[in-house]
Order: structure tokens, then C-alpha cells, then sequence
């Protein structure tokens, strides 16, 4: 029965849990019972055991423990979401707040991906990419399925499957660089990487990341997973100036990305954490080293089995060049030069077709690679260059020097050198234009121009000596007196008429080759000579186009003026013949071919050259040094004509042999044209009896802008009669005293008569 207080309200008892933990329950003389002795023992005993009381309070205890912890998560929880509501609120505001300040999301646009300019060769082949990205863009079924699949597995994992912004992508990265201590992964996305490249700076601030974000959400609702992935691959930099896999690949390993292999894949997907540093034309084992973590990833992905793995593995460490290698990056360079004064500044994706024979360049290139590493060191030659030139003017083959990847400077186009006597034949143009005919001759002894004495290379005199023999052996003296009996002013026109553009210094010494010239004209000024008397406009580019076939530009050198007469062609390539055959030029003899061709070499052995042709091509070769370095006595006709012979019988290499123009096959007797006849043979008995044979005027069978003076008339050279030759008259003396002394006088001219003439007199 309960207590009542005095108030006659029931009372009942109340156990507070602080209070029962310390103090025993006390029962004052209100709450006894009377009359209930037992219950008073009990109690009694039950107040008199204190222990016993604590013990069997021992439940509560836990049960306030486990309270206490259920609160503690309870209010962790709380604020967890108070704290998230406050964030996701200030989150919200600096999306606002900076989405704010770009532009409306109705402007966005792709910005167009720098013009590429692709050479291709007359094949058909890709010589180079030029552009600011190195490289044209590629679809992505174009591509070498290794490379998106070693990208993704690298950089991307979940690209197929996020939305922009990968959360688990994400909080991996922060979990993996918080347990390594430093930064070893990123948390972007390919769609991210790709909004900065596209669009943002590379400045890491809260700004750029927000905007990077809200830029890949635009990106993912515009557009596919595989056209992001092709922008990202096409535009993403690969170090070396490379931008794009396509300028990587050609770049890294001078192949197409199509072509790309496995390991080669996975090579370039691991550029892209460092570009610069992990370039194997940098560090090859680094390269390579990043590249087996890549296929690591590919297997863990499951692009790859093991067995592929291991295979690709173990291939050695691709090497590159710090630059681009290979000879033809020098004729894409002049392909360059030639766009853009052709159509201007490059605004838009073109494709050039050239002139260029990739087969003819490999081989050039081989040709003086192997020459400078055989003999180069020892004769002192550092550098080389070679033009190969054919009818029309088109360069087949051009190398500018020993190496492109350590040398950029194209030294076939842009450096100027004397040609020496490789020179001369635009002299002995000039005389046979003159009247004069191969062998017409002239005394080789010592010669007077003012203070100028030029002497043979072998300081010796050979006497009478025609100029068929003279130009065979590079006489010196004889080229003097040519120059000065033509004037010097007309060898210059010559020489311009046939091709040669940098200014000349019409002076005596022109007949030794003294002003500076590119080997790219003066090959291309010898063409005329192959192909019948036309001028030979050195070119590259054949036609340019845009990406849609629309042509912006063709060449029109099919048409060329003729510049030489006919009969002056095949004069001059009877008298270059005999220099292959008998004279300087012997080394560059080609089996089963008609060779005609030049020699030259400059004062103290500083540039040596070659410039000789068939009937199928023209070639220059030159070699020497940058700074003008005496070579080891190397002349035109040593190392040079070897080189010319390596090349020329390469590219000859299964064609049927053919004859010089206006020349049968090689023969012992040089052929003088047939509207011209030989001095020494009499024509026909009419022409003996009346009187009519005997010198042609030199301006017939030319045309007259090609013959001496600006009036068109013969030019007047020196009075001379040598026994065989034609005499001229009122010509001005040549400021030079030729030869010792000449003793001779003029000779009588001797009648012809019919008698004489049945005689066989």
C-alpha cells in the first residue's frame, strides 16, 4: 500500500539514474508499514547489505553508456547534414557566382583547331605535317585502337560511363595521394582535360576548376563519348612541339597513328601525365618506363591478355630524335615557304602535292649520309647538300644537309657558294652563241687580265688546245679568254637566261665561278641542257588544295619558253660528255648511260661540286663546310662525282638507258649539229665553188633576245685568225695579254678551190 502525504495525495516513488548511482535508498518513519513485522525484517535486512544494493544496479549503467554514444552519433550526423547544407550552399554560390562571369552557355563553341598543312609526295605518300599541331586530326576509327584504349586505361577509366566529372575517379585520386604523401594522381576526367585545353588557362585556381567543371557538363550534353575522346586525342599535347597523336606518332616513331602498335600505344598514353620530361627523344627510359605502367593498366582493364602484355614489354626503348630526322622534313620546309607565297597566310586545313619522289629521297639521303661517314672526318667535310632536278623544273629529290634533326638550315635553297668552274659551261654557252664551235681553238698559256693571272689547277700549259678539249679539262685560261672575247656582261645573261637568279658580278673572274649562287638554280640552269633547250623552273609544289578537293592552286610550268637553240644543245652536251668521259668528271661514269656534267672547287678547297645529268635527271651535289673550312684538297671531281654516281645509279636503278639530246650513244667522234656543220668539213661542191661555205652568222638558228646585244646583232670579239676558225673584225681588244707571246700574226686566208677539193685537199 502506498504512502499518502498529508494532503491525502498518493506519493510515488521516484529513482532518479545520477542519484541511485551513489546513494542507498533511505526509507524515512512516514513510508514504514505498521503491523507487518516481515516486510520490516526484510527491509531491514535488505538496507543493512549496501553492496548487494550497488551490484544489482549494475544494468542501468550500461544501458546510460550505450545512450550516450547513439547521442553522440545522432549529433555527428546532425551536423554532418548542417554542415552539408551550408556547403552544398556555398558551393551552389561559387558555381553561380563564377558561372556569372563566363560567358552566356548559348555562345560555347569549339574554337577550330589550328590549319595543318599535309605534304604528300608525287606518290601520294605523307612527307611531313606543318602547322602549329604538327599534325592533321584523325577519326577516331582511323586511329590505332591501342591508343584510345591505353589513354582511357591510364587517365580515364570510367570515361564511357561518368557524366563529365567522375566522384569515384575522384575521391580514388585523394585517397591514393594521401596515403603516398605527394601527388601522384590526378582526379580529372578526359571531358575536364579536355574543357582546360580547349578553353581555360592552365593556372590552377577555385575559378578554373569550377568553370573546368561547368564546361564538361556543356561538353558531355553536346556531345558523344567517342567525339569528345577524338577531340581530346587530336588536340592533347605529346611533348617536342607535338601536338595531336598523329604529330606525335610521326614525330616519336615516323609513322602514321594508324600504324601505331601496341607498345607504341601505350608510349604515348604515358606522355600525358609529363610531356616534356617523359619525351623519349628526352629520356628514353623514362618513356619507356611510364609506357609498361600503361600496359599494366590495359591488362588490369582488360584491353589487353598477358601474352600481349609480356610481347610488348620486352621491345627495347623507342630512341627519337630531339627533332624531326630525315631529309624530306627539308623539302617540307621549302614546301612551307612556297604555300605561303603561293596563297598567302594559311587560314584552313591544306593538302600539297609536290614533286617529290620519296623513293629519290631516301636515296639521296642514304647517298651522303654514307659518304660523310666513310670519308667525311677524314677530308675534313662536315656537310653536304644535293638537288635532283628533271625536265620540267620539278625537284625530285633535295637534301640541305648531313643531318635535319641537328641542322634545320637548307643549304641546297637558302646558302649561296661559289660554284667554281662548274660555272664555266654558261662561258662556253656564251662563245658557241658567239660563233664559235667546240673545236674552235684557243692557246692555253699564261694569261693577263689587268692584275689578274689565272692559272690551271695544275699550273700547266698545254698549248693549242680546242674548246671541246679546254672545257673537258677545266682550263682556266681558256674560260679567261672566252669571258673576255664575249664580254662579261653577256656570260651573265647567259647564265640568267637559263636559270640562275642571284645577282652575278660581271667581271673576268665570272669565268672561274667567283659570284655566289644556290645549288638549287645552278642545277636547275644545267636542265635545259637535258631537256632540249627549255628553261627548267625549279619547283616543289605541284597543287594545293582544301580538305573538301577544292583546288586553290596549280602549277603552269608545262608550257616553258625555250632558252637555248637546238644545235647549242647539242654542242654543249657533246663537250659536257667528254668531261664524264675523259676529263674531270670520270668518277660519275654510270653504266649504260650518256653522262654529261660540270666539276667545280673554289680556292683552297672550300666548296667542291658536282652538277651533272642524263637524259632522265639533273643533280647537284656540294660539299663542304658552314664556316667556310678548307677541305682536304676535295674537288668537284672526287667525292662530290662519287656521291653524284651513288645516287645517280640508285635512282637509274631498272631504266632503260637513253641517249643525251641531240647525241646517239657515247662515241669516240663528237657530233656537231646538223644545221651547223663542222668547220673543218666542206659542204656541199656548190658551196665550194661559190664561196658560200664558211662562217654562219651566230644568230642564226637562235632567237634574237638570245644573241649579244640588246640590238640583236652578233657580239663583236677580239680580231684573231687561228687555222679552223672563223675570223671577226672590229671587235675591241681584251684588256689581257693572252698567252707568252704570239708570234704568229694574222694568218692569210687560203682560197678554196674545186681542185682542191677533188684532191682532197
Amino acid at each position: 500500500m502506498a504512502g499518502k502525504s498529508k494532503s491525502g495525495r498518493r506519493i510515488e516513488p521516484s529513482f532518479e539514474d545520477d542519484e541511485l548511482e551513489d546513494e542507498e535508498m533511505r526509507l524515512d518513519a512516514g513510508d514504514r508499514i505498521a503491523g507487518n513485522s516481515a516486510v520490516r525484517r526484510k527491509t531491514a535486512a535488505t538496507a543493512a547489505t549496501p553492496k548487494k544494493s550497488r551490484k544489482s544496479k549494475a544494468t542501468p549503467v550500461k544501458v546510460a553508456k550505450s545512450g550516450g554514444l547513439v547521442r553522440l552519433v545522432r549529433r555527428l550526423f546532425y551536423w554532418c547534414v548542417v554542415l552539408g547544407i551550408w556547403g552544398g550552399i556555398a558551393v551552389t554560390g561559387l558555381v553561380l557566382y563564377y558561372g556569372a562571369r563566363m560567358p552566356a552557355a548559348s555562345t560555347w563553341s569549339i574554337p577550330e583547331r589550328p590549319p595543318n598543312v599535309r605534304i604528300v609526295s608525287v606518290d601520294g605518300e605523307v612527307i611531313a605535317n606543318r602547322g602549329t599541331t604538327g599534325g592533321e586530326a584523325l577519326a577516331l576509327e582511323d586511329m590505332s585502337p591501342y591508343i584510345p584504349q591505353a589513354v582511357m586505361a591510364i587517365e580515364d577509366r570510367r570515361f564511357y560511363s561518368h557524366f563529365g566529372v567522375d566522384p569515384l575517379g575522384l575521391a580514388r585520386a585523394v585517397v591514393t595521394n594521401v596515403t603516398s604523401g605527394r601527388m601522384v594522381q590526378g582526379g580529372s576526367t578526359l571531358t575536364q582535360q579536355l574543357a582546360k585545353n580547349l578553353f581555360l588557362s592552365q593556372e590552377r585556381t577555385l575559378e578554373r576548376k569550377v568553370q573546368e567543371v561547368l564546361l564538361s557538363f556543356w561538353l558531355e550534353q553536346k556531345y558523344s563519348k567517342d567525339q569528345i575522346l577524338a577531340m581530346y586525342l587530336n588536340r592533347v599535347y605529346f611533348g617536342s612541339n607535338a601536338y595531336g597523336v598523329e604529330a606525335a606518332s610521326r614525330r616519336y616513331f615516323n609513322k602514321s597513328a594508324r600504324d601505331v602498335n601496341l607498345g607504341e600505344a601505350a608510349l604515348l598514353a604515358g606522355l600525358l601525365k609529363a610531356p616534356s620530361r617523359l619525351s623519349p627523344a628526352r629520356d628514353p627510359q623514362a618513356a619507356e618506363e611510364r609506357a609498361q605502367i600503361v600496359l599494366s593498366a590495359m591488362r588490369e582493364e582488360g584491353y589487353i591478355t598477358d601474352s600481349e602484355s609480356a610481347t610488348a614489354m620486352s621491345q627495347p626503348p623507342t630512341k627519337a630524335k630531339h627533332f624531326w630526322s630525315g631529309a624530306q622534313h627539308y623539302a617540307a620546309d621549302m614546301v612551307i615557304d612556297e604555300v605561303r607565297s603561293l596563297v598567302g597566310e594559311v587560314k584552313q586545313d591544306l593538302v600539297v602535292d609536290t614533286t617529290l619522289d620519296l623513293g629519290l629521297e631516301e636515296k639521296a639521303d642514304e647517298a651522303i649520309t654514307k659518304a660523310l661517314a666513310a670519308e667525311g672526318k677524314k677530308l675534313g667535310v662536315s656537310q653536304a647538300a644535293l638537288a635532283a632536278i628533271d625536265g620540267t623544273g620539278a625537284i625530285r629529290a633535295v637534301v640541305g644537309g648531313a643531318s635535319y634533326a641537328d641542322s634545320q638550315f637548307n643549304r641546297a635553297t637558302r646558302a649561296k657558294r661559289q660554284p667554281g668552274s662548274a660555272f664555266k659551261p654558261f662561258v662556253y654557252v656564251a662563245a658557241l652563241e658567239a660563233g664559235l664551235r667546240p673545236n674552235s681553238i684557243r692557246n692555253d698559256g699564261p694569261v693577263r687580265i689587268g692584275n689578274w693571272t689565272p692559272e690551271n689547277y695544275d699550273q700547266k700549259y698545254r698549248g693549242e688546245v680546242t674548246l671541246s678539249s679546254a672545257l673537258a679539262q677545266s682550263l682556266n685560261t681558256i674560260a679567261a679568254q672566252l669571258v673576255m672575247e664575249v664580254g662579261p656582261d653577256h656570260v651573265t645573261k647567259v647564265a640568267h637566261r637559263l636559270g640562275i637568279e642571284s645577282q652575278l658580278q660581271a667581271n673576268a673572274s665570272i669565268a672561274l665561278g667567283t659570284s655566289e649562287v644556290s645549288l638549287t638554280e645552278l642545277t636547275a640552269a644545267y636542265a635545259p641542257f637535258m631537256n632540249g633547250g627549255y628553261k627548267a623552273t625549279p619547283h616543289i609544289v605541284k597543287r594545293i588544295s582544301d580538305m573538301d578537293g577544292n583546288v586553290l592552286y596549280e602549277n603552269k610550268y608545262d608550257n616553258p619558253p625555250r632558252v637555248l637553240s637546238e644545235a647549242i644543245v647539242a654542242a654543249m652536251n657533246n663537250m659536257l660528255t667528254r668531261v664524264v668521259d675523259e676529263g674531270t668528271g670520270k668518277a660519275a661514269r654510270l653504266k649504260g648511260w650518256q653522262v654529261a656534267g660540270k666539276s667545280g672547287t673554289t680556292q683552297s678547297f672550300r666548296d667542291a661540286l658536282f652538277v651533272g645529268y642524263t637524259s632522265n635527271l639533273t643533280t647537284g651535289i656540294w660539299l663542304g663546310n658552314d664556316d667556310g673550312t678548307p677541305m682536304k684538297k676535295v674537288t668537284g671531281g672526287g667525292l662530290p662525282a662519287k656521291v653524284w654516281h651513288d645516287f645517280m645509279t640508285a635512282a637509274h636503278s631498272g631504266l632503260t638507258p637513253s641517249p643525251l639530246f641531240g647525241q646517239g650513244y657515247v662515241t669516240d667522234e663528237p657530233v656537231f649539229p646538223p644545221d651547223r656543220p663542222n668547220e673543218n668539213q666542206p659542204g656541199s661542191i656548190t658551196d665550194i665553188i661559190s664561196g658560200a661555205f664558211g662562217d654562219r652568222p651566230a644568230s642564226q638558228g637562235m632567237p634574237p633576245e638570245q644573241v649579244g646585244p640588246a640590238n640583236g646583232q652578233p657580239m663583236d670579239i677580239p680580231q684573231r685568225s687561228y687555222p679552223g676558225e672563223p675570223s671577226y673584225s672590229n671587235g675591241p681588244v681584251p684588256p689581257a695579254d693572252v698567252g707568252a707571246s704570239d708570234q704568229r700574226g694574222p694568218q692569210p686566208a687560203r682560197q678554196t678551190t674545186l681542185l682542191d677539193f677533188l684532191m682532197g685537199n
